[in-house]
């Protein structure tokens, strides 16, 4: 018989560390003290809807290469208790958001635009006061918070903002992505210290497979002013109508009214693969604006293309586990593999940590092609996303002389550092050009388009395996000829200012020039547009007399204002500059644009709210299709105001057990268990240094964790040091490993360990065929 005090005890220790965080206001794990997503539970209360948004829906009508785009999210309360809903939504990266308005019943409140705190603080006014208000604010350039106070049982409040976006074609392939989830964000940013901007990260998160709690609908008109080949939707299933030779409506498959996991991408190409080239004109009361956009000529093949340097950065953290992992080493397989001799590259992994494949750059032979190959096939996906110290290091590398430097990053994006990950690369990428590859049904396009933008390159986007071979293909063809270099534009006579961008990177893919700009007088005198082509000198010549302002044309002016805040925020971390923050927040009001210091807030004069407390809940997101639980890693997955008993299951299901008895035993307590495993001693004999060994051994150290944790799931009283020896060939793959002394007593534990260590690559031992690495572990539990 088991002793009473072994069973019940630790249960009664754990359930006591949970009300005593309860109580101080914090769950259990807020002790880790970073901001992190979690996985959402249901209530046991029946008198809370915790799905209080019901459906999004979006109305796109596309006239040229312009995108307007009505949003409508419909909020209801059907439980007994008055409610304050947050929703975290993405949006495009262009996308103008220039106008909101909410409706309760018969009665529609227009939103006003207004500085951040002043929008924030109106809103919490109102809801104090117990009147329906809905707040709008810019968490990221792609990333927005909805928050809608007071919605009283039973009400229906529908919340509609509009936005504006163009649309650039690349290789005659025009596309419109509409984003439906935000995937959840890795962060490594203190909960104490993080400003209330940075908080929208902790946010909740169904289960891998799970569909989402509302509904989705898509409908688009398409009006391309000429003939159009064809029109394609690679996401969701819809219909497609042809309206005659130019026009045409899609509407989404009531089939796939769940399709809010992934984004809606819509293609389509003009007859003959034309693309509409030229300047659009608006004339406003105060300011005018044009847009030009001329078509490069097309691309010429080049016999003799330099030789290239590769710099290959991986993200092989937990959001990439499974399918995202998958597409990457299908993508580097093809990458690497089409290498040629002449070419050098190297691979940097990094998750945690990172890990480099050679502290130079080698030649692209078939034994170091194989040799990268087989040390991605060995990743797993684990750990958190430190995509920063993996840049410095990658960026840090020595060059090798007489060659073109090419960085490409291969992520999902699933991180917190956007404008530090900009100033880092455009303050240290010297004359190389860097290119992205966002994997994923739902990625960061914010940061993986912000990161090519500033890096002088071309962010590539596979949300299906079988477009890995197509974009892998696509890339070679970019970097090999670029199609335009050394751009001017002369303006002539025609009278402009404000113009971005101010120079114009080259051009890699075939699609066109664009300037934004404001103008003076009449349009009069020829633009003319000059570059360098593989062939030689090359120049394009409009004339202004031909092209008249049109009202039709109004979004110019939300576009231009949108492409200068994105330059500012691209270009310089905006949190470290008063004098940008003050030039966007004024460049949004003059505008009437959502902008990272600009919100719209709309707020009712009726006090519907008498006498009672609102509860806030946080709508809960599916995970991106495709994506897995362990993105979202081993944060608490109850909500603040869980029971513990709620608290308990809710981790349980995390690792797919809901047995009741776990709750009766001490492997209750291994779940609520924080573990450290440190490197304490390294020695080595045979060329290589202890730098490389800790970096390398260090990448593993989550993984290592993980075993630890499973072991304390059948024991408890495990802890102390192990000592292992290595044995790794010139290729620097460990071949051999063996335990020489542990006070684990678990030998379940010991081999894990061992097998981890296993999976890690070193680089290749110096002057030797083998080299030989001792190293320790110290594992306890804090």
């Amino acid at each position: 018989m088991v002793p009473i005090n072994r069973v019940f005890l630790p249960f009664v220790l754990a359930v006591l560390m949970l009300l005593a965080a309860s109580a101080q206001g914090q769950s259990l794990e807020e002790a880790d003290k970073t901001l992190s997503p979690y996985f959402f539970v249901k209530s046991d209360d029946p008198s809370v809807d915790q799905l209080p948004l019901k459906s999004t829906s979006a109305d796109v009508k596309i006239l040229g290469v312009i995108a307007d785009v009505i949003v409508r999210q419909v909020y209801k309360n059907e439980g007994k208790t008055p409610l304050e809903a947050i929703y975290i939504f993405p949006a495009s990266t262009r996308a103008a958001v220039y106008g909101m308005k909410m409706t309760i019943g018969k009665r529609t409140i227009l939103a006003r635009i207004e500085e951040r705190k002043e929008a924030r603080r109106q809103y919490e006014e109102a809801k104090q006061q117990g009147k329906n208000a809905s707040l709008l604010e810019q968490q990221r350039p792609n990333v927005f918070q909805m928050n809608v106070a007071n919605i009283l049982p039973e009400d229906v409040i529908e919340v509609e903002l509009k936005y504006t976006e163009l649309l650039i074609p690349k290789e005659g392939i025009y596309e419109f992505v509409y984003p439906t989830v935000v995937g959840p964000r890795y962060s490594n940013q203190p909960e104490e210290t993080a400003r209330p901007s940075e908080k929208w990260v902790q946010n909740p998160y169904l289960h891998q497979g799970q569909a989402p709690t509302l509904t989705f609908d898509m409908s688009a008109e398409l009006a391309a002013g000429l003939p159009i080949q064809n029109v394609a939707c690679t996401s969701h299933k819809v219909n497609i109508h042809y309206d005659g030779p130019s026009r045409a409506s899609i509407k989404l498959d009531p089939s796939d009214k769940n399709g809010g996991n992934r984004d809606f991408i819509l293609k389509y190409q003009l007859a003959g693969g034309q693309v509409q080239s030229g300047v659009l004109l608006f004339e406003g009361e105060k300011e005018s604006f044009f847009l030009l956009m001329l078509q490069p000529p097309k691309r010429v093949s080049v016999s003799q293309i330099p030789p290239r340097e590769y710099i290959f950065i991986v993200d092989v953290s937990g959001s990439m586990y499974g399918y995202p992992l998958d597409i990457s080493k299908k993508l580097l397989k093809d990458l690497i593999g089409n290498l040629r001799p002449t070419d050098r590259f190297n691979v940097l992994l990094f998750s945690g940590g990172s890990s480099l494949m050679s502290e130079q750059s080698l030649p692209a032979t078939s034994e170091n092609i194989h040799h990268a190959i087989n040390l991605i096939e060995r990743q797993r996906g684990g750990g958190g996303t430190e995509l920063l110290p993996a840049l410095k290091r990658a960026l840090s590398l020595p060059r090798s002389d007489g060659y073109s430097r090419s960085v490409v990053i291969v992520t999902d994006g699933y991180i917190m550092v956007e404008e530090e990950a900009f100033d880092l690369i455009r303050k240290n990428l010297g004359d190389a050009n860097m290119f992205t590859f966002g994997i994923g049904s739902s990625v960061n396009r914010h940061l993986l388009e912000g990161m090519a933008r500033v890096g002088m390159g071309e962010p590539f986007v596979i949300s299906k395996p079988e477009e890995t071979p197509e974009k892998a293909k696509e890339f070679r063809k970019t970097i090999e000829s670029p199609v335009l270099t050394k751009i001017r534009v002369d303006f002539g006579k025609f009278d402009v200012y404000d113009v971005e961008p101010r120079s114009i990177p080259d051009v890699f893919a075939e699609r066109p020039v664009i300037l934004f700009g404001k103008w003076r007088g009449n349009p009069v005198g020829e633009i003319t547009l000059n570059g360098i082509t593989g062939s030689g000198p090359y120049a394009h010549k409009i004339n202004m007399r031909k092209e008249k302002p049109l009202k039709s044309n109004s979004a110019l002016q939300y576009l231009w204002a949108r492409h200068r805040i994105t330059l500012l925020s691209d270009y310089n971390s905006l949190r470290q500059d008063a004098d940008r923050m003050k030039e966007v927040t004024r460049i949004g009001l003059t505008y009437n644009l959502l902008t990272a210091y600009t919100s719209f807030v709309a707020i009712d004069t009726e006090v519907r709210l008498v006498n009672g407390q609102a509860v806030t809940v946080k709508q809960p997101l599916p995970l991106p299709e495709g994506v897995s639980d362990n993105a979202v890693g081993r944060g608490i997955v109850a909500q603040k105001a869980m029971s513990p008993l709620a608290a308990f299951r809710s981790r349980a299901a995390d690792k797919n057990q809901l047995r009741e008895e776990e709750y009766k035993d001490e492997r209750l307590v291994s779940k609520l268990t924080r573990v450290s495993v440190e490197l304490t001693e390294i020695s080595a004999t045979g060329g290589l240094s202890k730098e490389d060994i800790q970096r390398v051994i260090k990448q593993q150290i989550p993984s290592i964790e993980r075993c630890y944790q499973k072991a304390l799931e059948k024991k408890l009283n495990i802890q102390g040091e192990a000592a292992f020896q290595l044995v790794i060939d010139s290729r620097g793959q460990v071949t051999k490993v063996s335990l020489v002394s542990s006070k684990l007593k678990d030998k379940n534990l010991e081999q894990c360990i061992i097998r981890k260590i296993k999976e890690v690559t070193f680089p290749g031992p110096e002057g030797t065929d083998k080299a030989t690495v001792n190293v320790s572990f110290k594992l306890r539990t804090i």
